[in-house]
């Protein structure tokens, strides 16, 4: 019996197939092989074609289908992981009325501080868990005020993931964690937020139905079966966002465990069973996947914006024909510290560890008569980890203290000086796993049809990686130090 996974992430599409028996990946495709662009038709605003998202999806499937290590006929169930907080509208004939506003948009930022000014930080951070910052309720909130047109033709609004389920049955839902990512989830009701769906004036009607997350979420359509050389009706039994789908593939999922990745966005996403807040929102608090009435599992989400982008952006200016294997072994051959070069990684919009504020990125300290795109390569590494470690504080000062943390191989785990360093600054050890977002939701989708019978089960044979350890933090903590006090000045 198998599995297939889907990962709609921002660079491309992700798509595995997970023998149930074994638990192992047979195959896996992405589409488009090159990374997908994000559109800015104006300074901070980051948007994406959820049309184009199917498109890719479709490809990426039937790329995964061509690699003929498998029978499409024994594939029993699918699950669906994307990028978090995206806005997708539709009108009643299920058509897309505009490009999704992605997750790293900040044109909603305002939006987003004028209601927790007026609803109150009190309402705010007991019942929702964050400022609704510029999620996907400020999203919406946005449109409604800037785009009337469009908002007065809307019949649903959707997660990413929720689009492309829709796509694949003809069925519109939703499920709490979701909701709970946009901001418009009360957590002492259990329930949708009144208080946030009056504060912007949103209709019920919009919302879509409410389910749980491992549950069926529709039957495959036979056009688009027949599309995809795949039986129809396959249950779609699982939808997560990319980090709580994430953490499930790590198998953390009971308070205390701690899940990273270092894709276009950098994340440390830290499990609890406590309604925990920060007073700032500089950190975020969501249902996790495994979220119920009767047990708390909350995913404490940090989030660098600008992590694997900080990284692509490097390689266009200076990596030449350079594969990113090459950039990382050009960095190992440069000192910790970079020769004095400083690079500060927030240019992909804004930072809520920030508090939101838009700083942009910089490179520092930069001498032409001795630094090479070697030093780049090195300061974009230490930069980012830095950011990982400015978070980390932040997550401490809320009373979550890792002790591990697990982290897929891949993309900026790939390379062996961005783990290393990762581990000796924070001080924490990582213990690297095979797989990624898309089989995770794969596995995900055997839980939700009930082909495992428990979490536990469905991760029983997963082996895990192995772990890099710390080495003395010195000299890191010094330049982490300066590199900081850079932050701080930018913030002021």
């Amino acid at each position: 019996m198998l599995l297939l996974g889907i990962d709609i992430g921002t660079s491309s599409v992700k798509v595995s197939v997970v023998d149930a028996a074994t638990q192992q990946c047979i195959a896996s495709a992405q589409y488009p092989e090159t990374e997908s662009p994000v559109l800015s038709p104006h300074p901070g605003w980051a948007e994406q074609s959820p049309d184009q998202w199917w498109e890719d999806t479709k490809q990426a499937i039937l790329k995964c289908h061509a690699s003929a290590s498998y029978d499409t006929s024994a594939i029993a169930a699918i699950g669906i992981a994307y990028q978090m907080h995206g806005l997708v509208l539709v009108d009643k004939e299920q058509h897309v009325l505009r490009n999704s506003i992605i997750w790293c948009d900040s044109r909603a930022v305002q939006t987003g501080n004028e209601a927790f000014a007026a609803m109150g930080e009190k309402e705010c951070l007991s019942h929702l868990l964050n400022s609704p910052g510029n999620f996907t309720a400020s999203k919406l909130a946005w449109v409604k005020q800037n785009e009337p047109a469009v908002y007065y033709r809307v019949s649903k609004f959707m997660l990413p993931g929720d689009f492309i389920a829709m796509k694949m049955t003809g069925e519109i839902s939703t499920t709490a964690p979701a909701l709970s990512e946009g901001i418009f989830w009360d957590f002492k009701t259990r329930s949708l937020s009144s208080a946030i769906m009056n504060q912007y004036g949103f209709d019920a009607t919009l919302v879509p139905s409410i389910k749980p997350v491992f549950t069926t979420h529709g039957l495959l359509k036979e056009s688009v079966a027949s599309r995809l050389s795949l039986k129809p009706d396959i249950p779609i039994c699982y939808k997560a966002g990319d980090q709580p789908n994430n953490a499930l593939s790590l198998n953390v999922l009971n308070p205390g465990e701690v899940a990273a990745t270092a894709g276009t966005s950098g994340v440390v996403y830290a499990v609890t069973d406590e309604l925990v807040y920060d007073q700032q929102s500089r950190v975020n608090s969501f249902a996790h996947v495994n979220h119920t009435e009767a047990d708390n599992r909350i995913g404490v989400l940090l989030c660098i914006n600008g992590c694997g982008a900080t990284y692509r952006w490097i390689k266009e200016i200076a990596g030449g024909s350079l594969t990113y294997a090459q950039m990382n072994e050009a960095a190992a051959t440069v000192r910790p510290g970079s020769d004095g070069v400083q690079l500060i990684p927030f240019g992909n919009g804004a930072e809520r560890i920030l508090n939101n504020k838009i700083t942009g990125a910089h490179i520092k300290n930069l001498d032409y008569t001795t630094h090479t795109a070697a030093h780049l390569f090195r300061a974009a590494q230490e930069g980012i980890v830095y950011a990982f470690r400015y978070g980390l504080d932040i997550m401490r000062e809320n009373n979550i203290q890792p002790v591990v943390v697990r982290a897929g191989r891949a993309n900026m785990f790939l390379s062996d000086l961005f783990t290393q360093t990762f581990a000796s600054i924070t001080g924490i050890p990582v213990e690297l796993h095979e797989g990624d977002g898309s089989t995770g939701a794969a596995i995900g989708a055997g839980i939700g049809a009930g082909i495992f019978s428990s979490a536990a089960e469905a991760f029983s044979l997963r082996k895990a990686g192995r772990i890099v350890e710390p080495a003395p933090a010195k000299p890191y903590e010094e330049y982490y130090e300066i590199w900081k006090d850079s932050i701080l000045q930018l913030i002021k």
